[in-house]
């Protein structure tokens, strides 16, 4: 498991996926699913995520059956902003849809 945020139009989601990549086809075609055509993701460290989110961190985990594979964690873009340090951020990955 990993956990994202991802940058969008709207402003950022924080994700919990099983992908090992966020450059991974099928991730991103789940992205592009829901809208989501153009993007940058960051990796942020899981036990930082649990640590910040706790309850509703558990509650989705607990939730995750073996085949999801992508789960919103977060979606209130202004609390994820400043919920992390552009220190916890990991090496960013772009994404444009041609």
């Amino acid at each position: 498991m990993k956990a994202g945020i991802i940058f969008t139009g709207t402003g950022p989601i924080l994700i919990l996926t099983t992908y090992e990549s966020f450059a991974d086809g099928k991730l991103v075609e789940k992205l592009g699913l829901k809208g989501i055509k153009k993007f940058m993701a960051y990796e942020v460290p899981l036990d930082l995520v649990q640590r910040k989110y706790g309850q509703q961190y558990d509650m989705i985990m607990k939730d995750v059956k073996q085949t999801d594979d992508l789960r919103v964690l977060d979606f209130d873009g202004h609390k994820i902003f400043y919920s992390f340090s552009f220190t916890d951020l990991g090496e960013a990955y772009q994404h444009e849809a041609s």
